[in-house]
């Protein structure tokens, strides 16, 4: 089993930058596929970006391409995310989660298996 802890949220204004992190203990994170989502209150957790089967791929959702980036640093075990130019909408407690399986598609929550505690982020306007 792996462990995952997010850090690097935080509070900031609107076109600010933030870059998370979530690190891994328990597991090698090359050994699995990675994604990060995201839940505003009152809404479910949504999709933002993942590392495909191959490790190398990259998948946004649209809402955040071409402002977020996710990465990995397997010498540090750690998955980070990105994000630039951020907007209040961006507002919401990021989770990072590894793939637990390929038989349901990478944007469903419902394809990973072990989670981080989250870590809130807050874009003021």
């Amino acid at each position: 089993q792996v462990q995952l802890v997010e850090s690097g949220g935080g509070l900031v204004q609107a076109g600010g930058s933030l870059r998370l992190s979530c690190a891994a203990s328990g597991r090698t994170l090359s050994s699995y596929a990675m994604g990060w989502f995201r839940q505003a209150p009152g809404k479910g957790r949504e999709f933002v970006a993942a590392f495909g089967r191959s490790g190398t791929s990259t998948y946004y959702a649209d809402s955040v391409k071409g402002r977020f980036t996710i990465s990995r640093d397997n010498a540090k075990n750690t998955l980070y995310l990105q994000m630039n130019s951020l907007k209040p909408e961006d507002t919401a407690v990021y989770y990072c989660a590894t793939r637990g399986t390929y038989y349901i598609p990478y944007k469903s929550d419902s394809s990973y298996d072990n989670w981080g505690q989250g870590t809130q982020v807050t874009v003021s306007s």
